[in-house]
């Protein structure tokens, strides 16, 4: 029974990785999913093994894509947050207290792949 429950926990996480991989590209997320102990992911993002509690296997892989998240987060907002040059700092607001321009600039792609590109490297 154990064998058919890891099957059905392969299954969830390679939806879950095949779907990453439509966002965000296979490279990056394949270089995360990788980075999960016990999880072997063929280059299709087709989950092969798992060795482990597949729990913990599936925090760990949310945790990966939410790490990720967190810096293109930071790294689009950047922007936005440089409208107050010196205001923001000066008056002692913190990022989640500076008032917001009522129309924001879209992210920038660059800002964004920027966040990518760190997140990867481990910075």
């Amino acid at each position: 029974m154990q064998a058919n429950g890891n099957t059905d926990y392969k299954k969830l996480l390679t939806e879950v990785i095949q779907k990453q991989m439509v966002v965000l590209g296979p490279q990056i997320t394949l270089t995360k999913a990788r980075n999960v102990k016990g999880l072997t992911v063929a280059d299709d993002g087709t989950v092969t093994d798992i060795q482990g509690a597949p729990q913990e296997m599936i925090q760990s892989l949310i945790d990966q894509f939410v790490q990720l998240s967190g810096l293109i987060v930071k790294k689009t907002m950047e922007p936005l947050l440089s409208v107050y040059p010196d205001g923001v700092a000066a008056a002692g607001i913190t990022a989640a207290q500076a008032p917001q321009p009522a129309t924001p600039p879209p992210p920038s792609a660059d800002a964004a792949q920027q966040a990518i590109n760190q997140a990867l490297s481990g910075k």
